[in-house]
């Protein structure tokens, strides 16, 4: 019987992270769409499953019966979306879940959406706590390795046993809003953060390159504050009680392929909150994106993975672009590498899906999508090359002295171009939405229909 489920709308790249892990773990597991949380897939309804609502998917063999889910895993992503995705049925249906004996585990967005927000329907408020706003922007573009120190002395069972620090990653996280004193509110910090690992960045600054004195430079004449002293000491994990449920809120991506202390710590949390899913192991191997032989030979979906590879080269030759890591694209502060990173990782994991039976859900379902698809990706490609261009040009006129207008030369016609390509921030809008909405879709039905 499957006990665990991903919350997959919103979640693109994230959700994905979540889905590997689970698979590479071994842990049986489905994906629920927010429609069929608000139409009661929680509570174990029959009817909120099933081929008629377009994307309940189990993984790991079994059919979508009644059943009642023990874990429910919000990826990263962004909170507010995915809550209004869910609306005030779906966000009663999670609480009513977790009040009932439901265990909670959310990464990154996924923990932003379970605490507290002054705003009516913007969270779950599972946990008092709220999110701490940002002194200065650079204190949001944070990524990569960080230490964190295991508070030992909690006496939850969630504690990595046997360890007192660990290596994870965070993605551009938000932090925890404890209340300004000590207060008896149920929340246990399981882990703070205890410093920076070997792979940090600040922006599209990678932190090992600077030697201490440069930073300390840039403190001392600009009163920039580059490394980000203000994590040490502030809670990274924490959980708590919701009725009879538990709550795990990591901004640490656990989950993130190829950090084995980070994944053992992943393994462990999944044995407590799903105890009848126990990982058979404790690795999720390294994810080379767009490197995995492809099954499903769909046209629009290698025409589109071509011409996205050939858009992230024009980005790669201007060094706005760069790969990260074998999943995760770099690039320059202002360019709108999220998008383009979902994207080109969701194309992918649709090609390596074995291709949809015939008079399948997922197979009507792209009959009738694809030639649109095609048509935003042709237009996606196009106008993401051009605004890569355009964006480096804009690089070079700012900093040419004796050019008039520089300062503001291109500014309309950027933000133009990026908010018809990609939306306003922080969300995934434009052309670029309307394609992860279809591949979402597409995707939940090849996971359906090919039962992993």
């Amino acid at each position: 019987m499957t006990r665990v489920f991903v919350l997959w709308d919103d979640s693109h790249l994230w959700g994905l992270l979540v889905l590997r892990s689970l698979r590479a773990l071994g842990v049986p597991h489905g994906i629920l769409r927010a429609h069929d949380i608000a139409e009661g897939a929680l509570s174990g309804k029959p009817e909120a499953f099933g081929p008629s609502h377009g994307g309940s998917a189990i993984s790991g063999g079994g059919e979508a019966h009644a059943q009642h889910p023990s874990l429910l895993i919000v990826p990263g992503g962004w909170a507010r979306g995915r809550a209004l995705r869910l609306g005030e049925a779906g966000l009663a249906a999670i609480r009513e879940f977790v009040a009932r004996g439901g265990n909670y585990l959310g990464f990154c967005g996924g923990a932003g959406l379970a605490l507290t927000s002054p705003r009516p329907g913007e969270s779950l408020n599972l946990c008092p706590w709220g999110r701490m706003g940002f002194a200065g922007r650079l204190q949001h573009f944070l990524s990569g390795d960080v230490r964190l120190g295991l508070n030992a002395g909690a006496g939850d069972d969630l504690i990595l046993p046997g360890a007192a620090e660990t290596l994870a990653q965070v993605w551009w996280p938000a932090q925890f809003a404890p209340p300004p004193r000590a207060a008896n509110d149920g929340v246990i910090v399981l882990a703070r953060y205890a410093g920076l690992g070997p792979d940090f960045w600040v922006a599209d600054l990678d932190l090992s390159r600077f030697p201490d004195e440069a930073l300390n430079d840039w403190e001392n004449l600009y009163g920039l504050q580059v490394r980000p002293n203000f994590l040490a000491g502030r809670p990274a994990v924490i959980s708590g009680r919701f009725g009879q449920g538990r709550y795990v809120l990591s901004y640490p991506h656990l989950e993130t392929p190829d950090s084995p202390q980070a994944n053992a710590w992943l393994a462990h949390l999944l044995c407590g909150l799903a105890a009848d899913d126990c990982p058979g192991d404790t690795r999720i191997p390294a994810w080379k994106v767009g490197q995995e032989p492809a099954l499903w030979a769909d046209p629009a979906l290698l025409e589109a993975k071509a011409a996205l590879k050939e858009a992230i080269g024009v980005g790669q030759e201007h060094l706005l672009l760069f790969w990260r890591n074998p999943w995760l694209l770099g690039w320059r502060r202002g360019v709108p590498g999220p998008g383009i990173n979902s994207v080109y990782a969701l194309v992918c994991e649709a090609l390596e899906c074995p291709p949809p039976a015939p008079g399948s859900p997922a197979q009507t379902f792209w009959d009738a999508h694809a030639a649109d698809f095609a048509r935003l990706a042709t237009l996606f490609c196009k106008g993401l090359s051009g605004l890569l261009l355009a964006e480096r040009l804009d690089m070079t006129v700012r900093q040419t002295p004796g050019v008039d207008g520089a300062d503001d030369m291109f500014s309309k016609n950027l933000r133009d171009m990026r908010a018809a390509l990609f939306g306003p921030p922080p969300g995934a809008g434009g052309i670029c939405g309307q394609m992860l909405g279809l591949l979402e879709d597409l995707c939940a039905g090849l996971w359906d229909t090919t039962a992993r």
